[in-house]
């Protein structure tokens, strides 16, 4: 089973995880509207793809204007992105996640993976993470839980 990015905060958000919040949308005008429905002065305008990668292929970016999340959506929005896990042929973006900016002191990756050898759950969690994972794993993978 494949869930955006999206989906996976609203299952940790109603079992009290926190979470920064957050809404899909599909248009340009529900972007602004996400935007304006959060307030603030920074947003993240977050491109939803089953793939990772999508900050190095341009998908996700700040935006400190509601003017900006406007621009940013339009560009984002219907675009082909391409990332390590796409391929050459990259995936269409019909959604976007719009999101409060947040202060990040410090960047950590978990993930719940599964383990088809062993078909069972298993977490994987580094202090290295963010959007360089593969390349800690390649590099310095005791880094890695």
């Amino acid at each position: 089973m494949k869930i955006h990015e999206y989906q996976a905060k609203e299952l940790l958000r109603a079992h009290g995880v926190p979470v920064p919040r957050g809404y899909a949308a599909f248009t340009v005008q529900e972007a602004l509207e996400a935007a304006q429905k959060l307030g603030g002065s920074v947003w993240v305008v977050k491109a939803q793809i089953h793939a990772g990668g999508r900050g190095k292929g341009g998908g996700v970016k700040l935006a400190r204007s509601i003017t900006e999340v406007e621009t940013l959506a339009s560009q984002i929005l219907g675009m082909q992105l391409v990332t390590h896990q796409t391929g050459p042929e990259g995936q269409k973006v019909r959604r976007l996640l719009i999101e409060e900016g947040a202060d990040i002191r410090k960047e950590y990756y978990v993930a719940a993976l599964t383990d088809r050898a062993t078909q069972k759950v298993a977490l994987m969690a580094s202090s290295e993470g963010g959007m360089d994972i593969e390349e800690v794993a390649h590099a310095t993978p005791e880094k890695i839980l």
